[in-house]
């Protein structure tokens, strides 16, 4: 099998988010492949291993992204491209444009991704990549299963399964509990460390910049508001519920 996975490189979500100017800051904090992604590169490296083929892992981003595309490596993709060119990085909608640009010509049977990723929450680069590839979707799977030209995928809807048949080529992406990846080995991380990163511009994918540009804009980012101290009621229960209905009935008063 084909097998191509999108990836992200996110903040580690250990890290403590600090913002400056109004922009999240990046010193010194550590990144790693969105866990979303992991998961399906996890998945796309298991079916390699049970049915044959190639892995190959595409992410955009700077020089810095590479950390994550050696991490893929460790684990088990065959190849990996950093698309790195600030002209290609923008919204959701620019990055399914510039994956689609790539993949277009490309032969594959199944295509991968997070079904979200964990610094913006967007959740639709892979919906909006399979409608441009005009290919079908499922989004968030919890089990997949190729039985031939077929697929079958379950997803988590409300606490209930639901399960899909779908034709290759797919696109799919990854929620929590498809599977549980590995840790690179280190045999696997030495090896990485000697493989190629292919690099690509704009003029590599034939894009038309005019028609890639971002369709939102971040005016303000801000933290959430400080955790307010909790309060332990005193006095008889029926106090305690009357000047809880109290706190609550001025807590709709403050917020409307």
């Amino acid at each position: 099998m084909n097998l191509l996975v999108c990836l992200k490189q996110t903040f580690d979500t250990e890290e403590k988010v600090h913002i400056e100017n109004g922009k999240v800051s990046e010193d010194g904090a550590k990144f790693v492949i969105n866990p979303y992604d992991e998961y399906a590169l996890e998945e796309a490296i298991r079916l390699k291993e049970q049915f044959g083929g190639e892995v190959t892992a595409v992410t955009i981003g700077t020089s810095q992204a590479e950390t994550a595309l050696r991490t893929a490596l460790a684990m088990g993709a065959d190849h990996v491209v950093l698309i790195n060119d600030e002209r290609l990085m923008g919204d959701e909608f620019t990055t399914s444009k510039v994956l689609a640009a790539f993949m277009k010509d490309k032969d594959y049977d199944l295509i991968l991704s997070g079904y979200m990723s964990v610094d913006n929450g967007g959740s639709q680069s892979g919906i909006r990549l399979a409608e441009e590839l005009n290919i079908a979707h499922v989004n968030a799977i919890t089990k997949l299963e190729v039985q031939g030209n077929q697929v079958v995928v379950e997803r988590d809807v409300e606490g209930d399964v639901e399960i899909i048949e779908a034709g290759l080529p797919i696109l799919i992406t990854a929620q929590q509990g498809l599977n549980e990846p590995r840790y690179p080995s280190l045999p696997g991380i030495m090896k990485a460390k000697r493989k190629p990163i292919q690099e690509l511009k704009a003029e590599d994918l034939s894009i038309d910049l005019d028609q890639i540009q971002a369709k939102t804009k971040i005016i303000d980012q801000l933290l959430p508001p400080k955790r307010q101290e909790g309060r332990i009621l005193q006095g008889e229960m029926d106090e305690q519920v009357n000047e809880l209905v109290s706190l609550l009935q001025g807590e709709v008063n403050i917020n409307g």
